[in-house]
């Protein structure tokens, strides 16, 4: 007898709707057919415990299972649940009319319960997609799948429960989720605020304007200035996500299997900090089958990778197109997958090996040279892609232990949003650009236009500083940024001014 189920495969952040066809017939053995991977082709075992155990029979007949489209790879165990209800219903064992109307995944344990999945939220927006009732799946990812609305979620803890609800014994009732609650019940909870930071007053404003504009930073200080404790913060400034972005940003997460058990909706912006020995691998996303890498993770927040001159060169350099694109994309013989890849890059450095290098009380003990040949491991197309060069200071004692009460990220926050909003309207005409940072160098042209004096402010700086023509434009940018924090629609002088200070690395003779 032929029976029919329906799973899902999960190909960068979008899911595919998988057939399962069972067929027990006349004959011997167990035949698994449709490009399974070891771990699909596994599931004979798990399957045939988990029935046994349950009370059923596997059945000693020729048993084939097809996974259709059959030239597509099928990875993972999670195709365990549909192809063990395909045998039983093929096997004469339960009979169900509903059973093609669900999508259906869940790995087995030998006892017949059930293990969480990957990759549900994108399955469960395939399942309603292509029309299907429901999803059944395990009920430790039900949350999850539940935020997808017009979709049945049934949640069950074992096969046996799965088998009881096909076959009318059990009633279970789909789990329903008020997906806009549970966004705005989150979306302002964060663990760290910025009026955790004493003093380093100059370095939040850097902090806000790269906020206000999407631009990226980098910061250059001796170690223990505070350089960790301020990008971890930058985030709760950043303006909340809209409920577009937080699906998109669960979707990501869910493929790489980093939601939590009782996570639905990711509602705040993500920060990622992954170590410097990190592979280029593991950084934009790949794989045989494509995962989502840490720049991936980091859409729609915080990327911050400290001490950047010891992360490896080409790991450093893989980033650069990303940056740009706001997207990766892996392509491997048969498939190719674009995975988002839209944030903000938050970087930290020591000055140079020994860190004390132009610090205010202690001595340096790098001989000559070697500052500069340690600046250079980060290559200047690198640094064209950030617009703020922010140097850290350490602060005195009495700063560390004043009482004075310093600004909320919810304060900061409110000008972000302004300043967003005023970006909003600028670039109402084109979908490809949403803040200052995304301009393009004839974008820069049409709306960062200064006056001579301006000019005249902007050429003497390049001069006396030495600045680069690489920081022109960047300077334009960042200016337009604050001019708009300001709420001025024209770039002052004094915009300009401050703009100027953010570029030390492009200064002649910086590192001696």
């Amino acid at each position: 007898m032929l029976a029919k189920t329906f799973g899902s495969a999960v190909y960068g952040v979008n899911a595919f709707t998988i057939t399962i066809e069972v067929n027990v017939n006349q004959g011997l053995k167990f035949f698994m057919v449709g490009l399974p991977d070891s771990a699909v082709k596994e599931s004979e075992q798990r399957v045939e415990s988990a029935i046994k155990h349950i009370g059923y029979k596997m059945p000693r007949q020729k048993v084939v299972v097809n996974l259709a489209p059959a030239d597509i790879k099928k990875e993972g165990s999670a195709y365990d649940l549909p192809i063990a209800l395909g045998i039983l219903k093929a096997s004469d064992q339960f009979f169900s009319e509903t059973l093609e109307t669900y999508v259906i995944m869940g790995e087995l344990s030998l006892d017949g319960s059930l293990r969480p999945i990957r990759g549900v939220l994108p399955i469960a927006i395939e399942a309603r997609k292509q029309g299907f009732k429901g999803f059944v799946l395990p009920k430790v990812n039900s949350e999850e799948a539940a935020i997808v609305n017009n979709l049945d979620i049934i949640g069950v803890d074992n096969i046996q429960e799965a088998i009881d609800f096909f076959s009318g014994k059990l009633m279970i009732e789909p789990l329903q989720s008020d997906t806009r609650d549970i966004f705005l019940s989150q979306v302002n909870e964060y663990a760290v605020d910025f009026s955790d930071v004493q003093g380093q007053e100059n370095i939040k404003r850097a902090m806000e304007i790269a906020a206000a504009g999407g631009h990226n930073v980098i910061m250059i200080g001796p170690p223990g200035a505070g350089k960790t404790m301020l990008a971890k913060r930058l985030s709760t400034i950043l303006p909340p996500l809209s409920l577009l972005e937080a699906l998109e940003t669960t979707k990501i997460h869910s493929v790489a299997g980093k939601l939590g058990v009782n996570t639905s909706l990711i509602s705040q912006r993500p920060y990622r900090a992954p170590h410097h020995t990190i592979s280029d691998v593991a950084l934009v996303g790949g794989g045989g089958n494509p995962q989502p890498g840490e720049i991936s993770l980091a859409h729609n927040g915080v990327l911050f990778l400290d001490e950047l001159p010891e992360f490896k060169r080409t790991v450093l350099e893989v980033m650069r197109q990303p940056l740009e694109d706001r997207h990766v994309t892996i392509s491997r013989a048969k498939i190719s997958v674009e995975f988002p890849a839209n944030f903000m890059l938050i970087a930290s450095m020591n000055p140079c090996p020994c860190g004390y290098y132009n610090h205010p009380e202690k001595e340096c003990v790098c001989g000559p040279g070697i500052v500069q040949r340690y600046l250079n491991k980060v290559s200047g197309p690198l640094l064209d892609r950030i617009d703020l060069h922010v140097e850290v200071t350490p602060i005195s004692f009495d700063e560390m232990t004043s009482d004075r009460r310093t600004e909320s990220s919810t304060q900061i926050r409110e000008r972000v949003i302004k300043a967003r909003g005023m970006q909003s309207v600028r670039f109402a005409n084109n979908n490809e650009v949403y803040s200052n940072a995304m301009m393009s160098a004839q974008m820069v042209k049409q709306v960062c236009q200064i006056n001579e004096g301006g000019k005249t402010l902007l050429k003497t700086a390049m001069d006396r500083l030495g600045l680069s023509a690489r920081a022109y434009d960047r300077i334009l940018k960042v200016s337009r940024t604050i001019a708009d924090l300001a709420g001025c629609e024209e770039i002052r002088i004094e915009h300009l001014a401050e703009a100027i200070q953010y570029r030390s690395l492009d200064r002649e003779g910086w590192a001696g």
